[in-house]
């Protein structure tokens, strides 16, 4: 079993299968439905956002293993415009897209562990990690 598998975000199909690949990644690991949903909305978040900020990207779905505790990586990389106030956007409510503002908080909220790094005109990544109970 590879330990990372990586999905090209190009158009909106491939939001489709950054999610498909991520549930099955976590059904493997073990991950209960709730949290295989989780996972799914998380990666989905995160895939709209490259396809929507900067148009392209990728997502890497990663199994990990610490210290014998199994998870989940998921890394989002954008080579896009970056995001110049990240307190902002990790604001609930915030939204540059119309939308409900549920984004990166969201994410967070889903994960057990979330960090962003961005610089503008460079690109953003962002790495969210869900552990197996």
């Amino acid at each position: 079993m590879e330990n990372q598998s990586c999905v090209k975000i190009v158009t909106e199909w491939d939001i489709v299968a950054a999610r498909q690949l991520g549930r099955n990644v976590a059904k493997e690991l073990g991950f209960g439905t709730v949290d295989q949903a989780r996972i799914t909305t998380a990666i989905s978040e995160l895939a709209r956002n490259i396809y929507l900020y900067a148009g392209q990207g990728e997502m890497r779905i990663e199994r990990i293993n610490d210290l014998g505790k199994k998870g989940l990586k998921i890394v989002a990389i954008d080579n896009g415009p970056g995001i110049s106030d990240i307190r902002k956007v990790m604001e609930d409510g915030f939204s540059t897209s119309g939308g409900l503002g549920a984004g990166l908080p969201g994410v967070k909220r889903l994960m057990d562990g979330f960090d962003i790094t961005s610089t503008v005109g460079e690109g953003t990544n962002i790495q969210a990690v869900k552990w197996l109970r």
